[in-house]
């Protein structure tokens, strides 16, 4: 199988031009095998009319983002996102998705106890296992960059996320995103280690200067990162999966034509992926 048609759209890379529905006809005018939706862009549309409109474009879903957010203040927040996170299972089993992407979440409000804040993650995803198996849908912790570490992700490598996985057994894994990890200097051997436990690899890339530690994501070859170096240690650990193209990109591709960003994401998925 060649790089672009392992190829799955994330939509947050065409999300300020693009609803859900463009975004599924969008793939399948390109070629382009797969999707991944994000929540509020499914909320849109409702989730029947979604998984409509992606099975009649024959389309696969690599995953649905995001669940997570598991961390907060008091046991009332707490349950509050475990029963969101059931429903966002629910809908991910809804539309066929192959995961459930986790963005974890960080400290609490008013919170500086990072372990804490570590140990409720672990928590909330061992509370929200139950659910997951029985729909079908594995969870996919996504290790986030440490610059995140207070508000959107206190779980931010992957051997952190590994450990909550040998913890949990059955039903749980993670996402290998090039953004988040490629700095990692124990990169390619707990890649090898999370082996069948890998359950997405997302690609763009790192710019130099970046402007913004949020929407300034490069396209694939315009930064630092060495995409193919990272897809075969991933590949060698046993992934045979969609590579999700996931830009936020608020400065540049979020402001063009969004049937030339996915046919660029097409020809780099070709040269530099």
């Amino acid at each position: 199988m060649s790089a672009a048609t392992r190829m799955s759209l994330n939509v947050y890379t065409v999300r300020e031009q693009w609803n859900l529905r463009e975004a599924i006809e969008g793939c399948a005018r390109h070629g382009v095998p797969a999707i991944a939706p994000w929540r509020d862009k499914l909320a849109d549309i409702g989730v029947e009319e979604a998984a409509r409109l992606i099975a009649d474009n024959g389309l696969a879903v690599s995953s649905l983002c995001r669940g997570g957010m598991f961390p907060a203040a008091d046991a009332a927040g707490r349950q509050a996102a475990i029963d969101d996170n059931r429903r966002a299972l629910d809908d991910a089993a809804a539309l066929g998705a192959a995961c459930l992407v986790l963005v974890v979440g960080g400290l609490p409000d008013g919170s500086k106890d990072l372990p804490d804040a570590r140990r409720q993650v672990e928590d909330g995803i061992a509370a929200s296992l139950e659910h997951a198996r029985e729909v079908g849908v594995p969870l996919a912790i996504e290790p986030l960059h440490p610059m995140y570490a207070a508000d959107r992700a206190c779980v931010n490598t992957l051997a952190q996320a590994l450990d909550i996985c040998d913890v949990l057994g059955d039903g749980v894994g993670v996402i290998v995103d090039v953004y988040h990890v490629w700095w990692d200097p124990e990169l390619e051997a707990q890649i090898a280690r999370a082996g069948e436990r890998i359950l997405g690899f997302h690609v763009c890339d790192w710019l130099v200067p970046t402007t913004d530690l949020l929407l300034d994501r490069g396209m694939m070859g315009d930064g630092v990162i060495d995409l193919p170096q990272i897809r075969r240690w991933v590949e060698a650990a046993g992934f045979e999966g969609y590579a999700e193209v996931e830009i936020m990109s608020a400065q540049n591709w979020w402001k063009r034509d969004p049937d030339d960003v996915v046919r660029i994401c097409l020809e780099r998925m070709q040269t530099v992926v």
